[in-house]
This record gives structure tokens, C-alpha cells and sequence, in this order.
């Protein structure tokens, strides 16, 4: 299993809230650093998979890369 980062503009609970909801469907595991605006997500999914699921939010969305 792969832990993978992405930076996420999030500013707000309602943010990461947003990112909550879009990663909870795709039944990974997923932690959100909200003062570093990151998010790490433990996947075997496609790098793009995750990422078009976090742009799913309107916000704008980095990969930094495995972590």
C-alpha cells in the first residue's frame, strides 16, 4: 500500500470537509493536514484516480508524490 500527498487549497472545515466526502467513497484510507494544506491518502488507486476524486471538490489540487 502506497501513501500518496497532494496539496489541497483548503482554508476552512467546510474544505476539508469537502475532501472528506469525495475520499470516503472511494473506500481509502486518508488523512488531512489542514494548517499544511496537504492530504495523504493510503491507496493501491491509480495516482490520477485520486486525483481527479480531490478535484471533484473545486479546489485546486496538487500531486507532490509518494510519501
Amino acid at each position: 500500500m502506497t501513501t500518496h500527498e497532494f496539496f489541497v487549497d483548503m482554508t476552512c472545515e467546510g474544505c476539508s470537509g469537502a475532501v472528506t466526502r469525495v475520499l470516503k467513497k472511494l473506500d481509502v484510507k486518508f488523512d488531512i493536514d489542514l494548517p499544511n494544506k496537504k492530504v495523504f491518502i493510503e491507496s493501491d488507486k491509480d495516482t490520477d484516480v485520486l486525483l481527479e476524486t480531490l478535484k471533484k471538490t473545486g479546489k485546486t489540487v496538487t500531486y507532490i508524490g509518494p510519501k
